[in-house]
């Protein structure tokens, strides 16, 4: 179904220009960015690496709509959001984002299917719950509770709920960061499907440094700024990840 908020469908996701996020005032002002420029391309799988307070998870919420820049802007295909109200940054959300974090943040009285029907019941033009959780291979476990499955399966069910809205863009940080580098690989593997087989574009934050072999392109940053944007000739799987 076609919306009034739907962008593009080809070229740039994300053009960055000189993108600043300012908590605080006076001496103890912290800044998170520091004049960001950065451009995403539509369907690329994207790794920001960098260790804590180098500004990668304030990027990506400024850019995933949780979050305003103090200054500069990011436009979201040919839509500004820094100029978005509140409202418009909701239906931007709501129509374009999924979100994966490190914490699963499932509801426990609730089971698999029942989670992942959280999000179509908000959604335009959603996936059945029973689509996407075949997509990310629970299949057979869509009438158990978070309680019971494991870590992994947890967070598979998260993407699967992120996922079933059809999101233009899925925002994962630090999505491996409580798993295991078996159980995390398979995790980067459903990601990495996701990407391949929806277009999705697809941004990881993380400090595994060799999920950066997965990547379309790594994106280094320190001290609230892109220090280096490589893009890869070669791409590994997930399964070929050494942790």
């Amino acid at each position: 179904m076609k919306t009034s908020d739907d962008p593009k469908t080809s070229g740039t996701t994300f053009d960055v220009k000189q993108l600043t996020r300012v908590y605080g005032e006076g001496p103890a002002a912290v800044h998170a960015l520091r004049g960001v420029d950065l451009q995403i391309p539509k369907g690329d799988l994207v790794v920001l690496l960098g260790a804590s307070g180098s500004g990668k998870s304030t990027l990506l919420n400024i850019l995933g709509g949780l979050d305003r820049a103090t200054d500069g802007q990011a436009h979201f295909f040919d839509k500004d959001l820094t100029a978005m109200s509140d409202a418009q940054l909701t239906r931007y959300r709501r129509h374009h984002v999924g979100f994966v974090f490190q914490f699963y943040n499932l509801m426990p009285s609730l089971t698999a299917h029942e989670n992942v029907d959280l999000v179509t019941e908000i959604s335009d033009n959603p996936m059945p719950a029973d689509e996407a959780l075949d997509l990310v291979g629970l299949s057979h476990r869509q009438d158990h509770f978070p309680a019971e499955m494991s870590g992994g399966e947890q967070q598979r069910v998260a993407i699967a709920r992120a996922i079933a809205k059809r999101p233009t863009v899925l925002f994962c940080d630090e999505p491996t960061g409580a798993l295991d580098s078996t159980t995390g690989r398979q995790v980067l593997r459903v990601i990495q499907d996701v990407n391949a087989n929806l277009g999705t574009t697809v941004m990881i934050v993380t400090h595994a440094a060799a999920t950066a072999a997965m990547a379309h392109r790594v994106i280094h940053m320190a001290d609230g700024a892109v220090r280096e944007v490589i893009e890869n000739e070669t791409r590994l799987s997930a399964e070929e990840i050494e942790w």
